[in-house]
């Protein structure tokens, strides 16, 4: 099943840690596309410095919160430490959509719930994939386009 997932860092070398979770997700699941990097203003939270954001698209026969752990592993492995809502971290990777699963699980809502307001999230995920749809809220080339 295709899987969108977004990857952010803004601590340590957000550059290394980026490739070294996609290097762990090229080794767990098949990769079919990244995004490049894009340097991005945080979203709430305390002051902190800019982010690195990507967007990879990857094919996945996990369940989701199979995938989920995946995801959470890897965040683990690289030292993300979840200490403050929003705050700074060595990494973040967030499963964005899973083929056409709908979830409001409170382990796993998808699509990702805050997503769509997201340009950090759209921006490269328009620049892989561009003819996508965030199921529940449309196209992202619309979405993109309303966003600040």
């Amino acid at each position: 099943m295709k899987a969108v997932v977004a990857l952010g860092a803004n601590i340590g070398n957000p550059s290394e840690q980026m490739n070294l979770a996609i290097a762990m997700l090229k080794e767990a699941t098949e990769v079919i596309a990244i995004s490049s990097f894009y340097t991005t203003k945080p979203v709430g939270g305390p002051e902190q410095p800019d982010y690195i954001n990507a967007v990879c698209i990857l094919e996945s026969e996990l369940p989701a919160l199979d995938l989920l752990s995946l995801l959470q592993g890897i965040e683990k492995s690289l030292g993300r430490e979840r200490i403050e809502r929003w705050g700074p971290r060595t990494i973040d990777l967030d499963l964005i959509q899973y083929g056409s699963l709908l979830s409001k699980a409170e382990e796993l809502e998808l699509p990702h719930p805050r997503a769509h307001e997201r340009r950090f999230v759209i921006e490269p995920w328009h620049e892989i994939e561009p003819d996508a749809v965030l199921l529940t809220h449309g196209k992202i080339s619309e979405l993109l386009a309303q966003l600040p």
